[in-house]
């Protein structure tokens, strides 16, 4: 009979232990769980809340606590390495290219083994069987052409000059197909001639110049070789042809031009 109550005393004992340990566990466990994310205001919360509430009370918040500071440290090491990962790459990025880095050589030059090649030479055989050999040229150059100047020929008439200062100074850029019309307007106006011509077509100035302005016909073939103010007809029988004026650095009708006509050439012609 004496054990009964012997047993009921340690039984109520170690209750209240376990209950005591168990209530000191919930109050300390937000205070060495959530360090890092929880503050001292939320510590103190805690012990406010255990002295002033009851027990399941204080069991629901601790939970809640509890929840809370799981999630943040659950949350903070992804973002850690997340954060981290680029620096790494960026780290490493210029180390990689030191490697692979080439020296930077300006366009269109040559390399240190390169070597320029010279033109060369063609050779062949004469009519009379000598061997013969010329350049062979690779480069053209269109700017580097320069059009040989005309003279003046102090045989003809120093009008026919100041004629072809008159036409060059009433050309436009491009051919208007109008050129026998301003060769015309340009003699009479420098007064070589006294009239207007009344043929219409280009082919036909020559005849006319000829016949009724006194003009003559000189023993050139060349267009470029032709005096300033002589007269180039070019055309054939069954064209309309075309007729010009030299100038000192070109040919002049209704239109400016630093070459002569690709039409053939009738005759160049001048007043003496």
């Amino acid at each position: 009979m004496r054990r009964q109550p012997l047993f009921l005393a340690l039984a109520t004992a170690l209750v209240s232990v376990t209950f005591s340990a168990g209530a000191r566990a919930q109050g300390l466990a937000p205070a060495s769980l959530g360090g890092e994310s929880r503050s001292d205001e939320a510590t103190n919360d805690v012990v406010q809340v255990i002295t002033a509430k009851t027990a399941p009370a204080i069991s629901k918040k601790t939970r809640k606590l509890l929840t809370e500071s799981v999630r943040r440290n659950a949350e903070k090491p992804v973002r850690v390495a997340a954060a981290q990962k680029p620096t790494q790459a960026v780290e490493k990025a210029p180390s990689r290219a030191t490697f692979t880095m080439e020296p930077v050589r300006p366009m269109n030059q040559p390399t240190v083994n390169q070597t320029v090649q010279q033109g060369g030479r063609f050779s062949f055989k004469s009519p009379q069987g000598k061997k013969e050999s010329i350049p062979v040229i690779s480069d053209y150059y269109p700017k580097r052409i320069v059009y040989p100047y005309a003279k003046i020929d102090r045989r003809i008439d120093n009008r026919l000059v100041q004629a072809a200062t008159v036409a060059q100074e009433r050309a436009h850029a491009h051919s208007r197909s109008q050129c026998w019309h301003y060769v015309k307007d340009a003699l009479l106006a420098s007064g070589v001639i006294d009239s207007r011509p009344k043929t219409d077509l280009a082919r036909d100035a020559a005849s006319e110049l000829v016949n009724n302005y006194g003009f003559k016909r000189l023993s050139i073939t060349d267009p470029f070789a032709a005096p300033v103010g002589s007269v180039l007809v070019y055309g054939t029988a069954r064209s309309v042809g075309h007729v010009e004026i030299r100038t000192k650095d070109g040919f002049v009708s209704d239109f400016r031009s630093q070459i002569p006509s690709r039409r053939p050439l009738m005759g160049v012609y001048a007043k003496l």
